[in-house]
């Protein structure tokens, strides 16, 4: 009986690998089109480190004529941060996230720059829409995308750091600078880009930085063992008992980061697909956020 679950759940986690792979693919395809089709022939920038290579590349061939791949920049530019990920991080999420970074660099090689239509706020409305779409599918899915969804990961698990302050600091840092050296107005239609980008990721995977989880469960000792081990996160137990059928049972309440809830799901289907759990949005977080801090 035992081997038997075994196998159902080896089966169960070879499944689910084998579709986040599929989606990071996916993911990474659907990104290098909005890129390739609409932000960079009408000379507006993405977010984060996408905006940075896509500056960069521009730089390259506008002064220097040189010309390198916004692809090549991407990969540059991720190197440390996916070393810091392997270090930090843990394997398993690093390996997702170079899988992500690579698909995406070799798309944006690969597919022709092609210019869709000339109307500048189409292409900053669908550029930033249709890339966030990949970037929302990636993450809905537990991959990271690389680039500043690693930076923000990690700074969430060393200190619970409100992170916009350095996705904003980032992005002004390409907007400020495509006006400067190129066109203000091309700067203007860039933040409408990064505001259709960032409302669409939030549609897809969740609009909240932290999530706080109440699972009602009979496995609690299971459920206990393993949140803790996967996610390192403390939990609060509580007694519960139903109002309709009269059962008791115990609630755990949990506080994760976005980046956690798909892996979260993992562990309460494992555990216990019975269970009843509610997510919620949480506003802030006091005190300790981790179980290992100090």
């Amino acid at each position: 009986m035992l081997s038997n679950m075994s196998f159902v759940g080896g089966h169960a986690l070879v499944s689910t690998n084998i579709k986040k792979v599929l989606i990071v693919v996916i993911g990474a395809f659907i990104y290098a089109i909005g890129i390739n089709f609409f932000l960079v022939p009408a000379n507006v920038y993405a977010s984060g480190f996408s905006g940075l290579s896509q500056l960069l590349m521009t730089i390259f061939r506008n002064f220097f004529h040189i010309n390198i791949s916004m692809g090549i920049f991407l990969l540059l530019l991720n190197i440390p941060v996916i070393i810091l990920s392997w270090l930090k991080l843990g394997h398993s999420f690093t390996f997702y996230s170079i899988m992500s970074v690579g698909f995406t660099s070799f798309f944006l090689q690969v597919i022709p720059i092609h210019p869709v239509s000339d109307d500048i706020i189409l292409n900053a409305v669908f550029g930033g829409t249709i890339s966030a779409i990949g970037v929302g599918l990636t993450l809905r899915w537990g991959a990271s995308t690389g680039g500043m969804d690693i930076i923000t990961l990690f700074l969430s698990k060393w200190k619970d750091q409100p992170i916009g302050k350095y996705q904003m600091g980032l992005n002004s840092i390409i907007i400020l600078s495509a006006g400067m050296l190129f066109d203000w107005e091309k700067a203007l239609y860039t933040m409408v880009a990064l505001y259709a980008s960032s409302r669409v990721v939030d549609m897809i995977h969740t609009q909240s930085q932290k999530l706080t989880a109440m699972i009602i469960t009979n496995q609690t000792e299971e459920m206990k063992k393993e949140i803790i081990y996967r996610l390192g996160r403390g939990i609060t137990i509580l007694p519960a008992q139903g109002a309709y059928s009269d059962e008791k049972r115990e609630m755990l309440i949990v506080v994760i980061s976005k980046y956690e809830l798909f892996e979260l799901k993992q562990i309460i289907k494992q555990v216990d697909s019975h269970s009843f759990t509610n997510i919620v949005h949480t506003e802030s977080v006091f005190g300790r956020f981790r179980r290992d801090e100090n």
